[in-house]
């Protein structure tokens, strides 16, 4: 029987909020927190993106759950070498109950720099390279690395967990399953696609967590949740690679018209109907997924947590 966390919107709520909300989720009963890493939401109407190192500081205050980014992208915007140092104190500030989830990244979070954002299979090049460079920083040695992409002189981390960091990827292809089935201690991927938990586990990821998530939109009137869904999160309705590669959020408005309430009633969980959110996590479940997380879209994060309290989270644990 999967864990059962919650996953934290950096694109739709500030600090204190994310922080309100993690307390909400730990006394709600969820087991563990995910959390998104941007530097742009999807949309303007989202409205937010704080920097997530600093929120997930907050975090390690404020509440007792295990905490893992979903994900972070360390190939472009920040370098790898800075991402296993924030990695690696906040592992240490969680008293090791930290996971740092990566992903080969979007150009909405990683062209800011002015950088040419590569093509697919350079990304994960990169990726592999960075996980390298990570994993040797977590064990506190001085490194040095001269690779592809990537430069690091006499670097050492001198704050580290007693244990190193665990890495998990993120896959939405058969490229990218097989690279977290060979370098990554876990696969992160955001639909109950059995068939990729076989390719993941077949390719060298047998024993090692399977994590997905997913977003609903609880409230009492089903149109208002499915309206709430259109406008705040129309991009995960998008086909293709038009996430991987669209720039700025003003392109992503452009193409929300393509999205209409029908597409958002057909294929999002929306409103109160216990079987509906119990039957979409239970997916997971049935797809051999180890830890599944679930968002909350909207301003009703009190009635969620209440909800799922309640009447979801008894029905999920009871198997």
């Amino acid at each position: 029987m999967p864990e059962y966390g919650y996953f934290l919107s950096c694109e739709e709520f500030g600090p204190a909020d994310l922080v309100e909300q993690a307390r909400m989720a730990e006394q709600a009963g969820f087991s563990s927190l995910w959390i998104s890493d941007h530097y742009h939401p999807w949309n303007d109407a989202q409205g937010q993106s704080p920097f997530v190192w600093s929120v997930i500081g907050a975090l390690s205050e404020a509440v007792s759950l295990p905490i893992e980014t979903a994900v972070t992208c360390p190939t472009v915007r920040i370098h790898p070498a800075v991402v296993a140092q924030a990695a690696a104190t906040s592992a240490v500030m969680t008293n090791g109950r930290f996971r740092l989830g990566v992903g080969s990244g979007e150009a909405l979070n990683e062209h800011v720099l002015g950088h040419v954002w590569p093509p697919a299979h350079i990304r994960l090049e990169m990726l592999e390279e960075a996980i390298q460079v990570m994993r040797r920083l977590f064990t506190g040695e001085e490194v040095n690395h001269h690779g592809t992409h990537y430069t690091v002189e006499n670097a050492r981390l001198y704050t580290i967990p007693d244990e190193p960091v665990p890495i998990d990827i993120s896959g939405f292809g058969p490229a990218a399953t097989a690279l977290a089935s060979r370098v990554g201690d876990g696969f992160i991927t955001m639909t109950p696609d059995e068939s990729m938990v076989e390719q993941f586990r077949k390719g060298g990821g047998a024993g090692k967590p399977v994590i997905g998530g997913t977003k609903v939109c609880y409230g009492v009137d089903r149109d208002d949740c499915v309206r709430t869904v259109r406008e705040l999160w129309f991009n995960q309705f998008l086909p293709g690679e038009m996430a991987q590669i669209l720039p700025s959020p003003r392109h992503f408005e452009q193409l929300g018209p393509l999205v209409t309430d029908e597409m958002v009633s057909e294929k999002a969980v929306c409103g109160d109907d216990v079987d509906q959110h119990v039957s979409a996590l239970s997916a997971f479940a049935d797809a051999g997924f180890d830890r599944v997380y679930v968002n909350q879209i909207g301003p009703d994060q009190r009635g969620f947590f209440d909800f799922y309290r309640t009447k979801v989270l008894p029905q999920l644990q009871q198997g």
